[in-house]
């Protein structure tokens, strides 16, 4: 079964930083696009952070600069480095992927930013 599993959110100050962590399970993960995006209310979703199993990434213009994505491969592991975190970043953030054709999510962390 896939399972994905985000953890670290939270509530942080503007300008400050937080590390999000998502723990894949069930698929082939040394293949696998990694992807972050995140829902606030009222808006629609984001893509916010895309790596591929090559390492090439994409992000986001609303946090390109700021955000950092990375992989740990024997942990089976992608993490979100967000740096400079501004009053419109709060939201519910989601790990997912693809395999055999299908879309997994995991359930979200949420992160909260204080003026």
């Amino acid at each position: 079964q896939v399972h994905l599993v985000e953890s670290g959110g939270g509530l942080v100050q503007a300008g400050g930083s937080l590390r999000l962590s998502c723990t894949a399970s069930g698929v082939n993960f040394k293949i696998a696009t990694m992807q972050w995006s995140r829902q606030a209310p009222g808006k629609q979703r984001e893509l916010v952070a895309t790596v591929t199993a090559a390492g090439i990434t994409n992000f986001a213009d609303s946090v390109k600069g700021r955000f950092t994505v990375s992989r740990s491969w024997d942990r089976s592991t992608v993490d979100l480095q967000m740096n400079n975190l501004k009053p419109e970043d709060p939201a519910v953030y989601y790990c997912h992927t693809d395999s055999s054709g299908k879309s997994f999510w995991g359930r979200g962390t949420q992160v909260t930013v204080s003026s």
